[in-house]
C-alpha cells in the first residue's frame, strides 16, 4: 500500500514538496482556535497525518511515520508531549486502556519501529498490529505485535464480555489494493479478529479469520465504476447494541457482534450506480441509521466538483429496519458539501463522527481539501450542512494531497488531523450542537461508538 500510495503523492506533488497559502473560510459557528503543526521526521508531504483516538487528556494522531501523543487539557493550546518514531502505512491508532492499537498496512522488513520498507513477495515481509502501553503517555512503550493476513489498513476495538470482560477484540481491515503476497492472496474475503487480554497484551493473539463475503462479494464494475470486495476498509462498532457496521469496497454489511470473536453478517447492501468505494461506516445516536461514505477516486483526486455532482463522492444515510436477523439496511438519501473546490483540491468524504446532541443526529466529517463540514441527518432524505472550515487550496496550480483526513468531536470541540498542517482544534457554537457540549468521555476510538440514553 505504502508504494501505491507514494507513487501517488510524487504524481500529485510533482515529486516535490510545496509551501501554499494559509486562508481559512468558516461559517460563523466555526472558531479555528488552536493549530499545532507536524515536527521533523512527521512533516514530509509523504507522511501525512492520519487517524485520532482519545483517552481522558490525551489526544493520539497517527502518522505514515509513527504517531504523536498531544496533552489537550487546554483544547486552546494543544500540547506535544511525545513523537514516536515507528513508520508504516496507515498507522491508524486506537486506545483500551493503557493500551494503544496501530495499524500497519506495507510490508515491512520486520515488526519492530526500526524497520524498512519490503517487497510483498518476500515471504519473511511483517504487516499487522502494533500494541504499545501508554500508561506513561509521555513515554510509550512497544509491547508486541500480532500479524494478521494482508496487514491492517484500519481496525476496530470491541470490549469483551462474559469470561472475555477483562479483554479486548481488535476487529482488523484489510483489503487486496495491490500485487498479492503470501499473506494476501485472493479471494480475500474475510477480517482477522485479535483478542487482547488487558492486563496480559503480551498474550495478544488472532482467534478468527471470519469470511464476510461467502459467495466472492461484489465482481466490480469496469474501470472505477465500482471496485471489487476483496476485503473490507473500515469497520464501526456500536457495542451497545451488538452491531457493527462495514464498509467494504464493493459492499456496505450490518453485522451482529453479540460475540465478539463471532460475527454474523446480518444483510448486505451494494450501490453500483453511485458509489465507487465503501469506506467507512458512522451509526446515527439512536443505532437506528448508518452512514456509509464513498472515497471516490481513494482520497487523491478533486471530487466536489460540478461534473462529478451531488451524489458521487458522498455519504449515503441508510435506515436499519426490522429486527434481529431480518434486520435491512434501506437508502434514504446522499450528503455532499454544498461547497464546490478547485481541480487542485482532493476533495472526498472521509472519517468523521456523530455529535451526542439531543434528539438530533449531527455529525463532524473531514473532506481532505473541502476541509470540515458538520451536517445534520436527523431526517435522512434531507441532510444539510449547518457549519464548516475550509483553509481552500494547497495550490492554486498542482494537486497536492493535503486537507483534513479525520474530523471528530471531544468533551465539546472539533479535533481534526491536517493531512499536512498537523492538529487542528475547532469550537462550533450553535444552538442545535449546544447539548452535546454537556457529556464527557473518558476515552474516545471513533470507530467503537458509544451510547448515550435518551440521545
Amino acid at each position: 500500500m505504502v508504494a501505491l500510495v507514494a507513487a501517488l503523492l510524487v504524481t500529485m506533488a510533482g515529486g516535490t514538496a510545496a509551501s501554499w497559502p494559509d486562508a481559512p473560510l468558516a461559517s460563523g459557528n466555526m472558531r479555528h482556535v488552536a493549530n499545532v503543526p507536524k515536527l521533523p521526521p512527521f512533516d514530509g508531504m509523504f507522511t501525512p497525518s492520519t487517524d485520532l483516538a482519545f483517552t481522558g487528556r490525551y489526544a493520539v494522531a497517527g502518522n505514515f511515520a509513527g504517531f504523536t501523543v498531544f496533552d489537550i487539557g487546554n483544547p486552546r493550546a494543544p500540547r506535544l508531549v511525545a513523537q514516536v518514531v515507528c513508520p508504516g502505512a496507515q498507522n491508524d491508532v486506537s486506545i483500551a486502556g493503557s493500551l494503544l492499537f496501530l495499524s500497519t498496512d506495507d510490508p515491512r522488513s520486520n515488526d519492530s519501529c526500526q524497520s524498512a520498507p519490503a517487497a510483498p513477495a518476500d515471504p519473511v515481509a511483517w504487516e499487522g498490529i502494533k500494541i504499545f502501553d501508554i500508561s506513561d503517555a509521555a513515554h510509550p512503550r512497544y509491547v508486541r505485535s500480532v500479524e494478521t493476513a494482508c496487514g491492517s489498513h484500519t481496525h476496530t476495538l470491541v470490549p469483551g464480555k462474559g469470561q472475555d470482560r477483562d479483554a479486548v477484540f481488535v476487529y482488523v481491515s484489510s483489503y487486496l489494493s495491490g500485487p498479492e503476497s503470501p499473506g494476501c492472496r485472493l479471494p480475500h474475503d474475510k477480517i482477522s479478529i485479535i483478542r487482547v487480554p488487558l492486563g496480559s497484551p503480551g498474550q495478544a493473539a488472532v482467534v478468527a479469520q471470519p469470511v464476510l463475503f461467502p459467495d466472492g462479494g461484489n465482481p466490480g464494475g469496469t474501470g472505477t465504476t465500482w471496485y471489487p470486495t476483496s476485503g473490507c476498509h473500515d469497520l464501526t462498532a456500536l457495542p451497545s447494541r451488538n452491531l457493527m457496521a462495514g464498509a467494504c469496497m464493493g459492499d456496505g454489511i450490518l453485522l451482529d457482534i453479540s460475540n465478539p470473536a463471532r460475527p454474523r453478517v446480518l444483510t448486505t447492501v451494494r450501490d453500483t450506480e453511485t458509489f465507487a468505494f465503501w469506506h467507512s461506516a458512522v451509526f446515527s445516536n439512536g443505532g437506528d441509521k448508518v452512514v456509509f461514505s464513498d472515497e471516490l477516486g481513494g482520497g487523491f483526486a478533486p471530487t466536489c466538483t460540478p461534473d462529478v455532482g451531488p451524489a458521487r463522492g458522498a455519504n449515503a444515510i441508510y435506515t436499519i429496519n426490522g429486527r434481529g436477523d431480518r434486520r435491512t439496511l434501506v437508502k434514504q438519501g446522499y450528503y455532499k458539501i454544498p461547497r464546490h473546490q478547485s481541480p487542485t483540491e482532493n476533495c472526498v468524504a472521509h472519517y468523521g463522527s456523530v455529535l451526542p446532541t439531543l434528539g438530533r443526529d449531527i455529525m463532524v466529517q473531514a473532506w481532505y481539501q473541502g476541509g470540515v463540514s458538520v451536517w445534520e441527518f436527523t431526517d435522512p432524505r434531507r441532510p444539510h450542512e449547518i457549519a464548516y472550515f475550509d483553509r481552500g487550496p494547497l495550490s492554486p496550480t498542482q494537486l497536492l494531497l493535503g486537507g483534513a483526513w479525520s474530523a471528530y468531536y471531544y468533551n465539546g470541540y472539533i479535533y481534526v488531523t491536517d493531512t499536512q498542517k498537523g492538529l487542528d482544534v475547532i469550537d462550533i457554537r450553535d444552538p442545535r450542537t449546544l447539548s452535546a457540549k454537556l457529556v464527557r468521555y473518558r476515552e474516545f476510538n471513533p470507530q467503537t461508538q458509544p451510547w448515550y440514553p435518551g440521545r
